[in-house]
């Protein structure tokens, strides 16, 4: 019996280093220095390459793993505000 959803497309995308390999999703621990102290990040995702190696770090989780490494990450922003300015949350008179 054939499934009402169809098998998701592969995209094959060869290795820009050797030329010959299949970049591969797979889960590794990725090292990165903080000032100087060294970081490590398991399970992270990378395209590797089956023939030499070459590792290509995943965009989206370099993104959220530099918010995340952000000295500033969860400081909340203040706003001051003006003498005389109007409180928004009260009821003007």
């Amino acid at each position: 019996m054939l499934s009402d959803h169809p098998e998701p497309t592969q995209y094959r995308t060869l290795c820009s280093e050797c030329q010959a390999g299949v970049l591969q999703l797979e889960y590794i621990t990725y090292f990165t220095w903080l000032n100087e102290e060294l970081v490590t990040v398991p399970n992270f995702p990378a395209w590797v390459c089956d023939v030499c190696g070459r590792r290509e770090y995943d965009s989206r989780a370099v993104a959220w793993l530099n918010t995340l490494l952000n000295p500033d990450a969860g400081r909340r922003t203040t706003s001051r505000r003006r003498p005389g300015s109007a409180n928004p949350n009260r009821p003007q008179p």
